[in-house]
């Protein structure tokens, strides 16, 4: 902290620039937007001007390609060519080194910076480029060709050695040229590996050169779904589909990404996720085909025949020709979603079930995926894999990619094998950043960016010497809606931000209002990158709790810096003079609630539309017969009551889902009321293994323990929100029952055939 003087005052309009919304005053302390944030930062009054003049000093054993990106983006905002200096020593110098004894931890690196110089120190070369992905960010052009930044000392190191993003490029592939652009920004923000997904059921997108139907078939599809795979009918556009990258082109990316301290892991999916595969070369599957190169999204059937030896030779061939393009360590291999049922009736599956002595179809997987890690060992590679690989014992030296949750993590550090973190409830880079309808379609779920931000990666339930076997955190993007570039990027960034801190940053320090100030300043660096970044993790979000006497309190809050947040409760759009929100609202009829972000008479961010529906069972007791499971757990039965209905994105906590069980529901009222409407809503998506009830029955009860039936429904046409209303005499009853009976089992000929059908009902509304 320091106050304004005619010595600082350039300092000060540079500080004034970099942090939003700071106010003019006589003294002020804020902390540089460097993200991730840096493990000590301290700052003085000090600025180094870099201009024209400023010469550059490389150590011997720094590689003039650690400068490369730097130099481009001093290029870019200011126009400046860096001099290169023979000398160490003088005033207006940048002088870059290596030395693992001052600066001790890997990738680590301590920045001095001060009036006549910068002096940067790394552990490594990638500390170097690290120090010199800082000082981008610090970097604020001033009036012509100078570039001030201001004066303090930084040491700084990551937590986790693996620091991921994964991109699926085989639902939707994107240009070479975008994919070196978004290395730069990952490499600005300290992420030192990317995984890149280059075969699955929709597409083979890597050229392997002994297979050649691999680039004519396999790399192709006949059309693509339009829309999202939960709508019937499905749709699709008739236009073929496809691409790969070039052994040439893939290396280029290899070494682009190497040049910027980023390892490309490359993905062959295996024993699943192979329709692509097998549409070229149907002799590899169980059943000899014919297969087709899929056009919708999900999880198939068809895959890999484990029994014939042709699979083995087949997938050696292609691994020895991506190890030969491809330098890194590891080699990702899948070994998720792979269904068992073809295995089960193959007879060259269970002839080796039996020649290798395996227990079951489990066991054959494990098999699998132990001889593919044995043939990479030879070759001087080690495996990753998806946490089904835990599936029939785990592979000697395997490294575990826990998606499904933390617990295969958990359980791959309790083997002592390494894990990298990226479950998907968490990380997910696919699902929505927003609840609101204007967000764009996304394949599900919910991660704001302050959620991934609030991500650990170190499961609390492990010992020290556990948790040392967690050796990174990655996010994960799965391209099924994501048709473009522009739309990855929306997807990726800033949430690639938030990975980047909870991977690099120590945990201590991490502090969300601290990260949203550094990331709306950050907004700014991604756009002169050319990147389109979401800007909406400011919208207003909400809580709802009832009291019960039917009342709904609705709490309102957004993140914005000094925003008033203006609402209406009559449907009409919110203006700056419209009623300025202090604390909850009550709420006692059903209403819907619009709120705004304003900043002066400006609008911010999107309008925040709520509908609120109070009934008699609002804020009532309400118990169940059978728990709601998975996904679908809301944790209390308050929402069943709580004045908000589930959406059809399914994504919004409201949906409560019973996996092959009935929900049995029971609303208390408190007293006898006069009861005349009863309804609540059901899900029917059976591309996402949601069914409606066999049938719904609402009953009535004076005592609790005699029932009588009102209403009975066994139809829901819509393929998707059903509303189950009945419309009955007057009567007066305390206890509805509401009895939903579970399809149970899905039916043969539908998607999930044979798995327990999941149930999903929201808010029951009496009156």
């Amino acid at each position: 902290m320091y106050c304004i003087t005619k010595q600082n005052v350039l300092a000060y309009i540079l500080y004034l620039s970099l942090y939003l919304g700071v106010m003019i005053r006589p003294c002020y302390a804020q902390r540089p937007a460097v993200i991730p944030q840096p493990v000590a930062l301290t700052q003085n009054s000090e600025v180094f001007v870099l201009n024209t003049d400023t010469r550059l000093y490389r150590s011997i054993n720094i590689a003039e390609s650690n400068l490369v990106f730097f130099n481009q983006y001093v290029r870019s905002i200011a126009g400046i060519t860096l001099k290169a200096s023979t000398q160490r020593t003088g005033s207006n110098l940048v002088t870059l080194t290596i030395d693992s004894v001052a600066v001790k931890q890997k990738e680590g690196y301590h920045l001095a910076i001060g009036n006549k110089g910068i002096q940067l120190t790394g552990n490594n070369e990638a500390g170097v480029f690290y120090g010199l992905q800082t000082l981008i960010q610090l970097m604020q052009p001033v009036v012509g060709k100078r570039i001030n930044i201001p004066g303090g000392n930084i040491t700084d190191y990551p937590r986790f050695a693996y620091r991921g993003m994964h991109l699926d490029v085989s639902r939707h592939l994107f240009p070479v040229s975008a994919i070196k652009k978004w290395i730069d920004i990952l490499a600005l923000y300290k992420i030192n590996t990317f995984h890149w997904h280059l075969t699955d059921d929709q597409g083979w997108r890597i050229e392997i050169k002994k297979y050649p139907a691999l680039q004519n078939i396999s790399a192709y599809r006949n059309e693509t779904l339009i829309g999202h795979k939960k709508e019937l009918p499905h749709q699709f556009d008739g236009q073929r589909y496809g691409g790969y990258y070039t052994q040439a082109e893939a290396k280029a990316i290899v070494r682009y990404a190497a040049e910027r301290h980023i390892t490309v892991i490359p993905e062959i999916e295996m024993p699943g996720h192979a329709l692509a595969a097998l549409a070229a070369y149907p002799q590899l599957g169980c059943t000899g085909g014919p297969y087709q190169t899929a056009t919708y999204w999900g999880v198939f059937n068809d895959v890999y025949c484990a029994g014939n030896e042709a699979t083995f030779t087949f997938l050696e061939d292609v691994l020895s020709e991506v190890i030969n393009i491809f330098p890194s360590q590891y080699i990702h291999i899948g070994g998720d979603e792979c269904p068992k049922d073809k295995w089960k009736v193959c007879p060259k599956c269970q002839q080796r079930i039996k020649t290798e002595h395996l227990k079951n179809e489990h066991e054959l997987q494990s098999y699998f995926i132990k001889r593919i890690s044995n043939y990479l060992a030879t070759q001087g590679r080690k495996i990753i894999g998806w946490d089904e690989i835990l599936e029939g014992g785990l592979t000697p030296g395997a490294t575990v990619m826990s998606w499904t949750g933390e617990q295969g993590g958990i359980e791959s550090a309790r083997q002592h094998h390494q894990a990298i973190m990226t479950p998907e409830k968490q990380v997910y880079l696919d699902y929505y950043q927003s609840l609101y309808a204007t967000d764009s379609l996304a394949a599900g779920g919910y991660t704001p960016l302050s959620k991934l931000y609030s991500y650990e990666p170190v499961p609390a339930s492990l010992t020290p010497a556990e948790a040392s076997y967690i050796l990174g955190v990655q996010a994960n993007l799965w391209t099924e809606y994501i048709t473009n570039t522009r739309k990855a990027e929306y997807m990726m960034f800033p949430r690639m931000l938030a990975l980047a801190e909870i991977a690099w940053s120590p945990k201590a320090t991490r502090n969300l209002p601290g990260f949203l100030t550094r990331t709306r300043v950050n907004l700014k660096l991604l756009k002169k990158q050319g990147i389109n970044a979401a800007d909406n993790f400011d919208q207003i979000t909400d809580t709802v709790t009832t009291s019960s006497d039917g009342t709904l309190f609705l709490t309102l809050k957004s993140s914005l810096p000094n925003a008033q947040l203006r609402y209406t409760t009559d449907g009409s759009l919110p203006d700056a003079f419209s009623l300025k929100y202090t604390s909850a609202l009550p709420v006692k009829k059903t209403c819907t609630v619009k709120a705004a972000l304003f900043i002066g008479k400006t609008r911010y961010q999107d309008i925040y539309t709520k509908q609120l529906v109070v009934s008699k069972a609002t804020g009532k007791k309400v118990s169940l017969q059978n728990q709601p499971a998975g996904n679908y757990n809301p944790g209390s039965t308050d929402r069943m009551v709580n004045g908000l209905t589930g959406n059809s994105r399914y994504n919004n906590g409201e949906w409560f889902g019973f996996s092959g069980t009935n929900m049995v529901a029971t609303i208390d009222l408190g007293k006898p009321q006069s009861i005349s409407s009863i309804a609540t809503h059901v899900l029917n998506y059976h591309w996402q293994k949601m069914w409606p009830p066999v049938e719904m029955v609402f009953s009535i009860s004076a005592d609790g323990v005699n029932y009588q039936d009102v209403y009975r429904q066994t139809n829901f046409p819509l393929n998707g929100i059903n509303t189950v209303g009945a419309k009955i005499p007057a009567v007066t009853a305390r206890y509805v029952r509401v009895n939903a009976v579970n399809q149970g089992t899905i039916p043969a000929g539908e998607y999930g055939t044979g798995a327990a059908a999941w149930l999903l009902v929201d808010e029951f509304i009496i009156n």
